[in-house]
């Protein structure tokens, strides 16, 4: 009987399993074919270049730097959104009418498109924006500020737009965890002399870790291959200073018109993330789960 019903069961999800197949197969595999290409714009003529494709993308400083900045783009939003979205969810804990109402409000930023998004802030923080308005108005500065002018500035500015609007999603995931915890081992450690923040660190925080490492998972893979919000924003400057890879492919195969670097690039890249979840899993998801350390 058990044989039977897990049989029924794949053979129902088969038709969406063999779709899924495919559709990420096909492009996969064209992908990698096109990195041992020479083609240069799309549906032009290739011939097959063997490895140098991959090469010239290894020997690239465009490539490295850009792979440094996806670093410091990936670690720069975990920070922040885990930091607001953690300090957003504790404070929403309590109930009352007030959260309940914040709760909903919260996940606006999320929701507002991205095109959307980054034109308001462009604006905002534009020489005449109203953000410099304020920081003039209150004697914070003497002149506007550049926010897109230096490398260090814009990242900081591109990360903290890219934060603002993707911690609200991580805040609800949080909050719902919050409120899945029981109450009675707050309540009990506080009896025996805990302090609030002690609870927090020492109970709460360790039944959180299963979840703080999915949304560490999902978040540097999402971080990874953000694109709108860099482009819109600086299209990589200035002087490469907020280039990421996905930036740099776009560049590649766009700009610079070379499908084929283009493609040897997403497979590096491909490689180092594949590498990096693989870890993950491996040394951080799987010794949470108990598994072989």
């Amino acid at each position: 009987m058990r044989w039977r019903t897990s049989f029924l069961a794949y053979l129902l999800l088969a038709p969406l399993l063999i779709w899924l197949a495919v559709t990420i197969a096909v492009p996969v595999g064209y992908l990698v074919y096109l990195s041992f290409t020479d083609m240069g714009i799309f549906g032009t003529s290739a011939t097959f270049s063997g490895l140098e494709n991959f090469k010239d993308v290894l020997r690239s400083e465009r490539f490295w730097q850009a792979g440094r900045n996806t670093l410091v783009w990936i670690v720069g939003n975990g920070l922040a959104q885990v930091t607001l979205a953690f300090a957003v969810a504790r404070l929403l804990y309590r109930r009352s009418a007030l959260t309940n109402f914040l709760q909903v409000w919260i996940i606006l930023p999320w929701v507002v498109p991205g095109v959307a998004a980054v034109i308001i802030w462009r604006w905002m923080l534009s020489s005449i924006g109203i953000v410099n308005f304020g920081l003039e108005a209150t004697r914070l500065v003497d002149s506007p500020v550049s926010f897109f002018a230096k490398p260090s500035i814009a990242m900081a500015t591109t990360i903290a737009i890219n934060s603002w609007r993707w911690f609200p999603l991580l805040a609800v995931i949080l909050l719902a965890a919050l409120r899945n915890i029981p109450s009675e081992l707050r309540e009990a450690a506080m009896v025996d002399g805990a302090t609030e923040n002690q609870t927090w660190w020492y109970i709460v925080l360790p039944l959180l870790r299963p979840v703080l490492y999915v949304l560490g998972l999902l978040g540097t893979l999402w971080s990874a291959n953000i694109f709108d919000v860099i482009w819109l924003l600086t299209k990589g400057g200035p002087s490469g200073g907020t280039t990421t890879l996905p930036v740099y492919l776009y560049e590649e195969a766009f700009a610079r018109f070379s499908l084929g670097t283009s493609a040897a690039g997403s497979v590096v890249m491909a490689v180092f993330v594949l590498g990096f979840v693989m870890l993950f899993l491996r040394y951080g998801w799987g010794r949470e789960l108990g598994g072989r350390r």
